[in-house]
């Protein structure tokens, strides 16, 4: 099984900008997305064998998920159950007959960290569903996590910590989650691999001079590490400012 994820940064926009020869030619099994910027009935896509699942923000132009994908599941749930969190369409939750995959946005903790309060909430509330769902079967979970978890995921991490995406919060919670029973799937196969990034500025020609972060993850449950293959990070894709990141699996 080959999965890819992608924060598009708006999909009209990144339409525009090759969307649909990427999706071929990256060819996944399953295909995940943040940050769609949709409202329902706003753009539709055509992908023959996929079936595609949406969830949208309440609010409009802003976050919203979707996943298309080629093997029908057992179940969708959208969100994580929680009213505070549910309004912005940051979850999709996939059951398979062995696995549950999730895309996941998190929320950014913006400038003058003024959502970093709501955002260590959100960690602990979605850590702990996580922890239910893998109480039950396998769980691959991959998106925009808006952290950069070690010096070596930024090309600055000194003139950036503290700044949202790298602060000792964020970070910490990022330790707990992996802590509670999952593995950073890019890092497993490439542990010392530095200066790949998943995520550059529009300012400060941040891609051409690769001032990068890795924010971008698939984090897969303990149990299923033997069943990992590859992970990489589609640093040649352009459409966003985020680029594509990859898992390959064997099928549970």
């Amino acid at each position: 099984m080959k999965a890819i994820s992608w924060n598009v940064n708006g999909l009209r926009a990144c339409a525009g900008k090759g969307f649909k020869d990427a999706f071929a030619q990256l060819d996944a099994d399953i295909f995940a997305l943040q940050e769609t910027k949709l409202s329902e009935g706003q753009f539709e896509i055509d992908l023959p064998g996929y079936r595609q699942y949406w969830n949208y923000a309440e609010k409009k132009g802003y976050s919203g998920t979707a996943i298309f994908t080629r093997q029908e599941p057992l179940d969708v749930t959208y969100g994580m159950g929680i009213e505070e969190h549910d309004h912005e369409g940051r979850i999709i939750t996939l059951e398979f007959d062995k696995y549950y995959f999730m895309t996941v946005y998190t929320p950014n903790s913006r400038q003058q960290l003024e959502r970093l309060d709501y955002r260590m909430q959100w960690e602990d509330d979605f850590r702990n569903y996580l922890g239910s769902l893998k109480d039950k079967k396998s769980v691959l979970v991959c998106g925009d996590l808006n952290v950069a978890h070690k010096e070596i995921d930024l090309k600055n991490p000194s003139s950036n910590h503290h700044n949202a995406g790298f602060t000792d919060e964020e970070r910490g919670r990022m330790t707990m989650l992996l802590e509670s029973g999952f593995t950073d799937t890019f890092r497993y196969f490439h542990p010392d691999e530095r200066d790949i990034y998943s995520w550059w500025s529009y300012r400060f020609r941040a891609r051409e001079n690769n001032a990068g972060w890795r924010i971008d993850y698939f984090l897969a449950s303990k149990d299923m590490e033997q069943a990992l293959k590859s992970a990489s990070i589609h640093t040649e894709v352009y459409g966003s400012d985020h680029c594509p990141v990859e898992l390959v699996y064997d099928i549970l």
